[in-house]
């Protein structure tokens, strides 16, 4: 008996307002965990807890939104990695520079004269946009089973040894009310 397994050869495409977003045809597994285990790992070093998002600091949301942007980004093709990654420093309006490092744009913006310099990313998204693309790409590539980001994302325990009883339980056989 032959059984053939096909390999997809053509990127997938997110379709993004008039923007398109190119991800890899195929990613290995265990490429796909290492990424998806760093922004684990980067989401818990910023200290922040994805279920209680009420109570964290905008600086580590912004912290917490550059890691997720890194995970997809690694799995973009390199033209959408750079688009998808890249922050601009702003000034009245106007790009004064494009740096791909928050640390790196955030110097920069510090030094700019006069002040008023703020960092924005080069593709603007909504944080539900950057959700769904997650989802999507945790469906495509992580056969749609995300590990857990935080503690209550964790499996549920493992059912107790042995058969589970089917007799009547001692409490619900004691309160039966006459004429039922």
């Amino acid at each position: 008996m032959k059984k053939n397994f096909a390999l997809n050869t053509e990127p997938h495409v997110a379709q993004v307002g008039d923007v398109e977003l190119q991800f890899q045809p195929e990613v290995m597994g265990d490429d796909f965990m290492d990424a998806y285990g760093e922004l684990r790992d980067a989401q818990q070093a910023i200290g922040v807890n994805l279920d209680d998002l009420a109570s964290v600091d905008p600086a580590q949301l912004r912290q917490v939104s550059r890691a997720l942007r890194g995970f997809l980004a690694h799995l973009m093709l390199p033209e959408s990695a750079e688009l998808f990654t890249r922050l601009d420093v702003v000034k009245g309006g106007k790009v004064l520079e494009s740096f791909e490092d928050l640390e790196e744009a955030e110097a920069y913006a510090a030094k700019v004269k006069g002040g008023g310099a703020r960092i924005v990313d080069g593709l603007r998204l909504p944080d539900r946009v950057l959700t769904e693309l997650l989802e999507w790409v945790v469906e495509l590539f992580g056969g749609g089973q995300r590990p857990p980001m935080s503690s209550s994302g964790s499996a549920t325990p493992s059912p107790q040894a042995g058969r589970r009883g089917t007799g009547v339980s001692p409490s619900r056989a004691s309160t039966r009310t006459r004429g039922r």
